[in-house]
């Protein structure tokens, strides 16, 4: 069975390169992000993993922590980061979970074994301090996934946590946002009290409130 948005993240004991771990103890109090790549040693997957690895302090500003998966072994793992820093030009600074017995991979329905083979696919979770699961993505293997999307979710979902708005097509931080429709004109005014844009009753244009 799939799993959901808003399900708690299946937890699990694993060796990874960076020691056995428990992932909701690992986790702690912040938000994750869990990716599975299909092979060690690939192209594409070589390139993913140096962005995530230079993308250290932006996912740490937003109390977020990399971990990576695929049914390579740890050994592996271990002997590919090498590359990865060769070729990128950037260190390994998170852990990459092995998994050749694909435990982790069949949890979280890494596996599609109608897309070729049965490695796992580019999955992506996010998983907010509650271990609930709040963005996923899967990307076709031949495809290498968008980082700076990645971040821009986060931002808005940790936004919208906090203040009563949603974020519109294409938004990034510091953009205006959605007043949101739950909210009547009295309650937003409480709220908003430097007013917004009325484009209709059901989409009102406001600054980000946290800016």
């Amino acid at each position: 069975m799939s799993l959901r948005l808003g399900d708690t993240a299946p937890n699990f004991t694993a060796d990874t390169t960076e020691g056995r771990i428990d992932f909701h103890e690992w986790l702690g109090d912040g938000w994750g992000m869990l990716m599975s790549h299909p092979a060690d040693f690939t192209p594409v997957c070589t390139t993913e993993l140096g962005a995530v690895g230079g993308l250290k302090e932006k996912f740490a500003q937003r109390a977020v922590k990399a971990i990576v998966v695929s049914v390579d072994s740890v050994d592996d793992h271990k002997r590919w980061s090498a590359d990865i820093e060769e070729t990128q030009g950037q260190s390994v600074n998170f852990p990459i979970i092995g998994d050749s017995d694909r435990t982790v991979a069949e949890l979280y329905d890494m596996i599609h074994p109608n897309a070729g083979d049965t490695s796992t696919v580019r999955s992506v979770f996010i998983i907010d301090s509650n271990k609930k699961i709040r963005m996923t993505l899967t990307y076709p293997k031949s495809a290498g996934r968008n980082f700076d999307e990645i971040l821009r979710v986060i931002d808005s979902l940790q936004l919208t946590d906090n203040y009563k708005v949603t974020t519109p097509a294409n938004w990034q931080d510091g953009d205006d946002v959605i007043v949101s429709p739950a909210l009547s004109n009295e309650e937003a005014e409480k709220l908003f009290p430097a007013g917004w844009n009325e484009l209709k009753p059901y989409l009102r244009m406001t600054k980000q409130p946290n800016k």
